[in-house]
């Protein structure tokens, strides 16, 4: 770390749903992906267990409830990222990824707004169609996975990353 580098820490439980050669992807609306895809999830909140936290997001950000079916694994990223409310220069982004199972609803493209939502609505996005350019690491990640069944354990410097305006 570099002495001028003043990281956040955010500590995040995101949720991989498959459909048909199709992953379940939000789109950004605010944050260091903003204007990419991304996965539902968010935000551990307090006195929440992990999976209770994939449940809420998917609901809030996506309109649909869903079962936690497997832990997959653990990733970390550091993405530059200033965030002058905190005197940050970088986000130390930890997170925890969950296969789901869809239990109820529709994916939403309209969804609840609220202080604090970045989903601007959910879509099943082609997995053929994921790139660098339109999504974010957690979703390249999962791409990853598809096709190994592993997860890097190793930390990821993104120093290139740009925040889309």
């Amino acid at each position: 770390m570099s002495g001028d580098e003043h990281w956040h820490r955010h500590l995040g439980a995101y949720g991989i749903c498959l459909n048909d050669e199709k992953l379940l992807v939000i789109q950004k609306g605010a944050g260091p992906y903003f204007g990419r895809y991304d996965l539902p999830g968010g935000t551990v909140e307090a006195n929440e267990s992990l999976a209770a936290a994939v449940q809420r997001e998917f609901l809030e950000e996506a309109g649909i409830n869903v079962q936690v079916k497997e832990n997959v694994g653990v990733c970390d990223y550091l993405i530059p990222y200033e965030l002058h409310k905190r005197g940050t220069s970088h986000i130390h982004h930890i997170s925890m990824f969950y296969l789901v199972q869809i239990v109820g609803g529709t994916p939403t493209l309209t969804p609840e707004k609220f202080e604090g939502q970045d989903s601007i609505g959910a879509l099943w996005l082609p997995i053929k169609e994921i790139t660098a350019d339109n999504s974010s690491p957690l979703v390249l990640q999962v791409i990853q996975w598809l096709e190994t069944k592993k997860l890097s354990f190793q930390f990821q410097r993104l120093d290139n990353w740009v925040v889309l305006k």
